[in-house]
């Protein structure tokens, strides 16, 4: 993206590949991907002009987002704490019960192998768990928020 300085300082230009012009509109009319004439609407009274600093802050300190970052929080604290602890007593035990390691499972398999198996499924069952969470319960109010702050600018910049 890129933002130009001046009187246009509000115009960005998307510079990227991925951009799907015609689901935002360009392109629709002459079909060669440059804008349609604007036409001027009605006049509309004058707004609050703020920054986009002042409303991401706003935003920011907005319940909806303290909500959404608690929930965050709440789960991914606990959580690390936990995968930390297992993986520390890993570790200690490796080192501190050597013995207790080397102890036969079932064949070569020791106690070793089978906890160092466990740390791998437990990554994959808290990535599983952290995606479950988000999707659950943050997502909708994050895309919530967004589409509100972007309609927020948006409306700041006209």
């Amino acid at each position: 993206m890129e933002n130009r300085e001046g009187p246009d300082a509000t115009a960005v230009r998307i510079d990227d590949p991925w951009y799907d012009a015609l689901a935002s509109g360009w392109g629709e009319a002459d079909g060669t991907g440059t804008p349609a004439a604007v036409v001027p609407g009605p006049a509309e009274p004058p707004r609050d002009r703020r920054s986009a600093a002042e409303i991401y802050l706003e935003v920011q300190r907005s319940a909806a987002f303290q909500e959404v970052r608690g929930r965050y929080r709440r789960f991914v604290v606990p959580a690390t704490l936990a995968f930390l602890a297992w993986y520390l007593a890993y570790v200690v035990a490796a080192t501190a019960a050597p013995g207790l390691m080397a102890r036969p499972v079932a064949g070569a398999v020791n106690v070793a192998m089978v906890a160092g198996l466990a740390q791998f499924l437990t990554t994959f069952a808290l990535t599983w768990a952290y995606v479950r969470h988000a999707r659950l319960h943050r997502d909708r109010a994050a895309l919530d928020l967004r589409w509100d702050t972007q309609e927020l600018t948006r409306e700041a910049g006209r």
